[in-house]
């Protein structure tokens, strides 16, 4: 959620943190940045944008005798990193000033200048040549109010119902306050993904290998998951057990023709709301079982330098693990929400969040994970997708804290906190942190935590390394990357799930 006022003093106290570069753990999968120390150099330099450079360590590398494996993976993948923040970082300056000048169209040179030398336009100095995030000119709308307020159309982001406090929150509070649960408001849906290949993309006659997301059952979140149709038939579906649940799919491509994948599957949907009671929180004894989530876990969940004095910043001397978590989820919220990169480009999602001042839904999850963690509270990972009973839908990221006594509750600090309007109505007090405790009906989750291996493995880098959301794809050729195909998700209610208001906690 954005707040623009309160995005302003979070960026304003960054300004004496000092940059810390991230280093990723020897033990990352091959297919993240630095997942090996083979790799390491090469990956400053992409970083720093010295790709010719990066190109001439990873040629050296390769051509060593002796390599594993697995060094060989890490050095291809920081060549395909390089690849793919060409494809997002596409516009140079006269660009970006043709595309704000759509919405602005006295925009100045002056203006722009004091945008871009602000941070507000996200770019690279690439060998030296200064390329623009190819998402930064709508993305400025988002991060600044001076910008926003500067538009010829001043219309609403399209930002989802329930990102503003509503009808369904109220309900769901109610429900599970007058059931005693915090399960609650069931509903049953029918959900078709569809992955399609573009024509050509992969020759006529080769197999195409695909993975779509799938829901796991997750009591009194979503149960009676049931597969009700595949094309191709007799989809593969990976073991409940799976953290990023697939379906599995083959089929030949044919010549001049898109090639389609598609899965259809029942689902019964939960509201949760948690009625914490801030008194009775206390602090976590860390058993091994929640040991790592209080963890770091490189490259994305590091205690940086960084890291530790924005905490502090935020936290000052709170002892008590529910405040902290209240204070952190406060400040991560005021972040703007603004499009993202694709995170396979990004050594370090969370430290690149704290820096840059703007983030999406997964991005904001990672860097407050981090900040929980830091501070010994435990903090994991869900994703998959929120749609609504109107045409609204969306991939999406979110997470769970746990609370001792009540255990993991969920967390979505982009929804954020839920601030009574001019229509408030009795009772919208209580809803200010409903995203701290509770979600809302309108969203399946895939995946239960991030960078998991998929059933059956893949065997080439995949698209996304951290999250699944919008499926995979590949052929004996190499991975095929999102340019190559399209995605989609569709959904209907089916009815209202017997047994009516809700489970217990």
């Amino acid at each position: 959620m954005i707040r623009p006022a309160l995005a302003a003093c979070l960026l304003a106290s960054l300004g004496s943190i000092p940059m810390v570069e991230a280093r990723p753990a020897p033990d990352a999968p091959p297919t993240q940045m630095g997942a090996d120390p083979v790799g390491d150099a090469p990956s400053r330099q992409i970083d720093a944008g010295h790709f010719k450079t990066a190109e001439a360590l990873i040629a050296k590398a390769l051509a060593q005798p002796g390599l594993a494996p697995a060094q060989r993976d890490t050095l291809l993948f920081q060549r395909e990193r390089m690849r793919r923040i060409l494809l997002d970082f596409t516009l140079d300056a006269d660009a970006v000033k043709t595309r704000l000048r759509k919405q602005i169209p006295d925009l100045t040179d002056a203006e722009f200048v004091k945008w871009d030398d602000a941070g507000l336009l996200e770019k690279q100095v690439i060998d030296g040549r200064t390329l623009y995030f190819k998402r930064s000119p709508g993305n400025l709308f988002r991060i600044s109010a001076e910008a926003r307020a500067r538009r010829k159309e001043q219309t609403p982001f399209d930002d989802g119902p329930n990102e503003v406090l509503n009808d369904h929150h109220r309900a769901v509070r109610a429900a599970a306050l007058a059931n005693h649960a915090s399960s609650v408001l069931p509903r049953r849906e029918s959900v078709t993904q569809v992955l399609t290949v573009k024509a050509g993309a992969v020759p006529a006659g080769e197999t195409i290998r695909a993975w779509i997301p799938y829901p796991r059952a997750i009591a009194g979140q979503q149960e009676d998951i049931r597969l009700t149709g595949s094309e191709p038939a007799k989809a593969a579906i990976a073991p409940e057990s799976s953290l990023q649940r697939t379906a599995y799919l083959e089929k030949k491509a044919e010549a001049g023709k898109p090639t389609e994948f598609s899965i259809t599957y029942e689902v019964t949907l939960y509201a949760r709301y948690v009625d914490i009671d801030p008194a009775k929180v206390t602090r976590t004894p860390i058993t091994p079982a929640l040991a790592p989530y209080v963890a770091e876990r490189a490259p994305h969940i590091v205690f940086t330098d960084a890291m530790r004095a924005y905490s502090k910043r935020v936290v000052g001397n709170e002892t008590d693990p529910y405040r902290i978590a209240r204070k952190l989820f406060a400040a991560v919220d005021t972040i703007p929400w603004a499009g993202a990169r694709e995170y396979s480009t990004i050594s370090n999602i969370g430290d690149y969040t704290l820096h840059a001042g703007h983030g999406d839904c997964g991005e904001q999850t990672l860097l407050l994970m981090t900040l929980l963690r830091l501070n010994g509270i435990p903090a994991r990972w869900q994703s998959g997708w929120i749609f609504s009973d109107g045409k609204y839908n969306n991939i999406h990221d979110w997470g769970q804290v746990y609370l001792a006594p009540y255990g993991w509750v969920p967390m979505d600090v982009t929804f954020g906190r839920l601030l009574a309007g001019a229509d408030a109505k009795p009772g919208d007090d209580a809803l200010e942190w409903f995203y701290l405790g509770g979600l809302d009906a309108y969203r399946i989750a895939f995946n239960d935590d991030y960078t998991q291996p998929f059933t059956p493995p893949k065997t080439f880098f995949r698209s996304e390394t951290v999250d699944s959301q919008r499926g995979e794809v590949e052929w004996k050729g190499g991975n095929l990357y999102f340019d190559q195909w399209d995605y989609d998700f569709r959904w209907h209610r089916v009815d209202t799930p017997r047994g009516g208001g809700g489970t217990a906690p």
